[in-house]
């Protein structure tokens, strides 16, 4: 992160944020030339003392500060003194339809399109979106936002508040730019750069020296910064995290104290929670973030189910867990470095990640049981706590819900895998976990996230480990264990070329099996299809069919003559009872069950599953 220069009180703006400048400060204008009455749609009132004087627009918060660390920002918050977000929005609009008027910044005026705006290329302004104010959840003030030049514009006013002896929530008023300033959560956000003096303002004068000592602070009394708005207590931890900034320890202390821990808990919407924890996690330091939620006691103030007990407490271990994730992305050991490979190749893989590791520590919650006999189960807590604790999108509780549901089969088999490479002559129970149809099944059954899913339960392993929780900044013992088991097994996956074998086309379909086996189509179809692929992952790069058809074929035509008896009178197209079993035993837990004498499968043929 660039250091800011003692001297710094103007900025160098870019072309593009020249022209909003100009924009923006010509808008101004002819809004001082051309005045309304103030419109009766804001929740906020223009004070009489403000009516007469002149527009002064503003810059304010983070994009002065990255401004000053010679950091690029693509959101600008524009600060006014004396008309709401909305009233000016649309007062820019009015002035965008003027003919001649967008052409003066290459613009070709307002769409309502949500592309419009979206690049500096694109020459269109972006619609106007109204941000209600929302009290309640500590969304104090309306917004307006637009997209001009690729830029993310946010209007708003500036603002004091103002409490009553009967209301936790503020009044918001017309402020001062001092006053508007102290407001804010942190002194190094509370700068702002004046469009019509082209200066950068430190009212609370602490700014500047603030970003020198590398601080965050509050520009007020920590507690009452927290108290007005406990989000804070995580914006706080993001900007440290992101900017490499120590937190004030006056700060620090009130950030985990219990009334603000629970005003956070229970005040601020889970949306909100979720998008801060999301820019920590896809920030430059999300072990840094995570360390300070653990330090400060938050973590089930931010993972929990605000809706529901769950009559479950998470190991107080839980950095044990995202420790780990951390040497996994950090360490150059092989074992790392193979597992990092095969889990998390990606930044969205990175961020699921982080994820995995606050929520796992869930895994060992009660199972909801159905709400009516015979109904389906609820999703595993752990996934209901990733949803309704921080919001997290479907596809991310979809992940969590499969791992916890496929974990014992997931552990299971990466065990067996390694208790046979350990004594490949010993004679094991059940199916050859080295097989690449056992294990090409088995990812097929588990589908495409299959590896988040294993990172997973190789993180709950660690966290389960016997002392796990004796020094949370060594690995316990029995780390590289757990870590050398997933990197052999993933190894071995990835010689047998099988870790996309859940998106591996099958050879035929139903109906063609049916046609060459000249048996109508029914219910044993699926089944005997999970025959026709479990023979071909034995034989990849076969594309001829026909030894498939052959083994479904042969399985049909090998009954004993009791099994005829006993399927006497069945309708044509359904299967024999022991090829029934035969398709059963590849699709109901295939991994666990002990190995069956093949003769009592296939007569005188040897499955091969067997």
């Amino acid at each position: 992160m660039a250091t800011l220069q003692p001297a710094a009180r103007t900025l160098e703006l870019t072309q593009v944020e020249q022209t909003l400048r100009q924009l923006l400060l010509d808008v101004a204008d002819y809004i001082d030339n051309n005045p309304l009455a103030a419109s009766e749609e804001s929740q906020v009132q223009l004070p009489d003392d403000l009516a007469h004087a002149k527009l002064v627009l503003r810059f304010t918060g983070g994009w002065v500060r990255d401004k000053l660390l010679g950091v690029a920002s693509h959101d600008v918050d524009v600060a006014i003194n004396k008309m709401t977000g909305y009233q000016f929005g649309l007062r820019l609009k009015e002035y965008l339809e003027i003919p001649g008027n967008p052409e003066k910044y290459g613009l070709e005026g307002v769409a309502k399109s949500d592309k419009a705006g979206t690049s500096a290329k694109n020459k269109q302004v972006g619609g106007l979106h109204k941000i209600e104010a929302n009290p309640e959840k500590s969304k104090h003030l309306e917004t307006v936002t637009t997209k001009i030049l690729g830029l993310d514009i946010d209007l708003v006013n500036l603002r004091k508040e103002t409490y009553t002896e009967d209301s936790r929530n503020p009044q918001m008023e017309f402020g001062t730019p001092e006053e508007d300033a102290v407001r804010r959560d942190a002194t190094v956000n509370a700068m702002f750069y004046n469009l019509n003096t082209s200066e950068v303002e430190d009212f609370t004068g602490k700014g500047f020296e603030d970003m020198q000592l590398r601080i965050i602070r509050t520009p007020l009394e920590p507690y009452q910064t927290f108290k007005d708005d406990p989000l804070r207590v995580l914006r706080l931890i993001r900007f440290a995290s992101r900017l490499g900034y120590s937190i004030d320890p006056s700060a620090e202390e009130y950030m985990g104290n219990e009334d603000i821990k629970k005003a956070l808990h229970i005040k601020i919407s889970r949306e909100r929670v979720g998008v801060e924890l999301e820019k920590m996690l896809r920030g430059p330091d999300p072990l840094g973030a995570i360390q300070y939620i653990d330090r400060l006691s938050l973590y089930t103030t931010v993972f929990s189910d605000p809706t529901k007990d769950h009559n479950f407490t998470p190991p107080a271990n839980w950095a044990v867990a995202y420790q780990c994730l951390a040497r996994i992305l950090q360490s150059q050991e092989s074992s790392s470095t193979t597992v990092r490979s095969m889990a998390i190749r990606d930044a969205e893989d990175a961020y699921l990640s982080w994820l995995i590791s606050a929520i796992v520590p869930w895994a060992d919650a009660p199972e909801p049981q159905p709400l009516k006999p015979g109904t389906k189960a609820p999703p595993p807590v752990a996934s209901t706590v990733a949803r309704e604790s921080i919001k997290v999108p479907n596809k991310v509780c979809d992940v969590i819900t499969a791992s916890m549901r496929n974990l014992e089969e997931i552990r299971g088999l990466k065990d067996k895998f390694n208790a046979q490479q350990r004594q490949p002559h010993k004679k094991h129970d059940g199916d050859d976990a080295t097989a690449p149809d056992v294990i090409g099944m088995a990812i097929r059954k588990w589908g495409h996230t299959w590896k988040n899913q294993a990172l997973f339960v190789l993180l709950y392993e660690v966290l389960n480990l016997p002392k796990s929780g004796q020094n949370d900044s060594e690995p316990p013992e029995g780390e590289h264990d757990v870590l050398s088991s997933y990197s052999k097994w993933f190894q071995h996956i990835e010689t047998l070329g099988l870790a996309e074998a859940y998106a591996l086309k099958p050879l035929l379909d139903g109906k063609a099996l049916a046609k060459a086996l000249d048996t109508p189509p029914g219910p044993w179809m699926k089944s005997a299809l999970d025959v026709v692929m479990a023979w071909q992952l034995r034989n990849p790069g076969v594309i001829d069919p026909t030894e498939a058809i052959e083994e479904v074929r042969v399985q049909r035509q090998t009954e004993d003559s009791g099994s005829v008896k006993q399927q006497a009178g069945k309708k044509k197209g359904e299967l024999t009872s022991h090829l029934a079993s035969h398709f059963l035993r590849l699709t109901i837990r295939p991994l666990f069950m002990k190995a069956q004498n093949p003769a009592t499968i296939t007569g005188n043929h040897t499955s091969s599953f067997a």
